[in-house]
């Protein structure tokens, strides 16, 4: 295009010039940041989880474990070092799920100015308020569970040295309110997972109605499972199983 000072010359009209925007900024983008940060949120559960689960082989073992945990990576990395590199990751992979999560809510929102029907809205406020208060409450329980476990501040033994007896003086039955605590946040993370791996399920495809049916029974088996591993744990200590 060049421009002329001839007025009989045709007019090109009005120029608009357009921003491209980041592949990572688009609702696709933001989806597969979703699924990305998602997938090792999960597997981190999973793998936390099972590594839980070893207090039921006695307290040298999960003392074991806790201590190995700690000079995972040596000598590439000082002792401790993983266990922070793990952190910083999850913390990062947090903030993008949230992030990119709240960005296309909000765009959902600003590009539906008709409501649902009542019955369809129902259902999306449900699911909208479980994801957001559900958030609230894991981020509440994480910063908790760093400072009680982690860090030892609020822990009644709070010794590094010895994983297992902090676990248990944690879930002592005069200490119902931390396994209360707990039971919530866990309940809640599994609605959380239940809803979001459904989700995860439709965006791989599953949108007849019997993939729709096998997507919302995985999600609701995986829930479960990963909330009563959880559970087990700090159920067993108020009861005596574990001591």
């Amino acid at each position: 295009m060049h421009w002329t000072p001839d007025p009989s010359a045709p007019s090109v009209g009005r120029v608009v010039i357009t921003k491209t925007r980041s592949p990572i900024r688009t609702n696709v983008g933001l989806k597969v940041v979703m699924a990305v940060t998602g997938i090792i949120l999960v597997l981190f559960l999973i793998a936390h989880m099972l590594g839980n689960l070893k207090i039921f082989t006695g307290a040298e073992a999960f003392n074991h474990y806790a201590h190995w945990l700690r000079d995972l990576g040596t000598p590439l990395l000082a002792p401790g070092w993983y266990l922070w590199l793990q952190r910083t990751v999850l913390v990062v992979a947090v903030l993008a799920h949230i992030g990119a999560a709240t960005v296309l809510a909000l765009r959902a929102r600003a590009a539906r100015p008709v409501p649902y029907a009542h019955r369809k809205k129902i259902h999306v406020n449900y699911a909208a308020r479980t994801m957001r208060w559900g958030g609230v409450i894991i981020l509440l329980f994480v910063i908790y569970h760093i400072l009680d476990l982690t860090t030892g501040t609020l822990n009644p033994v709070g010794d590094s040295t010895r994983p297992h007896s902090n676990v248990v003086a944690d879930f002592a039955p005069d200490r119902w309110y931390v396994t209360l605590f707990y039971t919530l946040a866990v309940v809640t993370l599994g609605f959380h997972l239940r809803h979001g791996a459904f989700s995860a399920f439709r965006s791989l495809g599953q949108q007849t109605p019997r993939g729709e049916r096998r997507a919302r029974t995985a999600a609701l088996v995986f829930a479960v499972a990963l909330t009563a591993g959880y559970l087990v744990v700090p159920f067993a200590v108020l009861t005596g199983l574990v001591a």
